[in-house]
């Protein structure tokens, strides 16, 4: 798969997650930092929602542990930010202000938000510790 493949299969699956948890929402075709629009019908507000996508864990360094990776933009405009797992359908949802504290300053102007993915491994997180984050838990909560 591309990566053009690997960001729509993203920002479908985040909707379709959504959808079966009974929110709304829908793509934007602007590449603006915000790729979807979720509404709330509870308190009648929109969320945007920026989605970044991989298709399976790699290597950290090329050779160590394996990992999940995600480049943000330091100024992430999207008041929300999902990260997908497409080999295993999973969904992590964290508002922007969890993404920035949880992410690592990378070059200029960038971010990288990333885990290990055996718990056992020491270093930033591992992916236990970031299961509060999955979209089955944080969507009712962050939008409604």
């Amino acid at each position: 798969m591309s990566s053009l493949h690997i960001g729509a299969a993203g920002e479908l699956l985040v909707q379709y997650r959504l959808l079966r948890l009974g929110i709304d929402s829908a793509r934007l075709t602007t590449d603006s930092g915000v790729d979807l629009v979720a509404y709330s019908s509870e308190d009648n507000t929109a969320r945007t929602i920026q989605v970044k996508s991989t298709d399976k864990p790699v290597r950290a360094g090329g050779k160590g542990a394996l990992a999940l990776g995600w480049s943000l933009p330091v100024d992430l405009h999207a008041e929300l930010l999902a990260t997908v797992l497409l080999s295993t359908d999973t969904v992590w949802l964290f508002t922007r202000d969890e993404a920035r504290e949880l992410a690592s300053p990378r070059a200029r102007d960038t971010m990288l938000l990333n885990w290990y993915v055996d718990p056992t491994v020491r270093g930033n997180l591992a992916q236990h510790q970031v299961e509060a984050h999955r979209i089955e838990h944080k969507a009712s909560v962050l939008i409604g």
